[in-house]
């Protein structure tokens, strides 16, 4: 069953192009992560915080990421890591225009 993961933390930029521009390859290496369907990247400049919502095939895949990631971050300097694992509602979120919400095959899946 596909999982919701929402990742927050503090964080002081960059922020908008400039974050986009400097983090190109690091979201070019998230679409390499097992189980990995898609991320919304998210940020606010006012309140110095960023994070996302990623879409995985799995409870197991995105714990995986989480781990790696709550890691990749704190090795960065970042202190705390929020980090949480929803299940999704497919139908509802369907009927409120998520078409997004069954994503890509997972790399690997057959």
């Amino acid at each position: 069953m596909q999982k919701l993961l929402q990742v927050h933390f503090d964080f002081s930029g960059p922020f908008g192009d400039e974050m986009a521009s400097r983090l190109q390859e690091l979201a070019a290496s998230i679409n390499q992560e097992p189980g990995f369907l898609w991320k919304i990247w998210t940020e606010s400049p006012d309140r110095q915080e960023a994070g996302g919502i990623y879409l995985f095939a799995s409870e197991e895949t995105a714990q995986a990421y989480l781990r790696m990631h709550s890691a990749r971050l704190k090795a960065l300097g970042v202190t705390e890591v929020s980090g949480r694992i929803f299940d999704v509602n497919l139908a509802l979120s369907e009927l409120n225009h998520a078409g997004f919400a069954r994503g890509p095959e997972p790399l690997g899946a057959e």
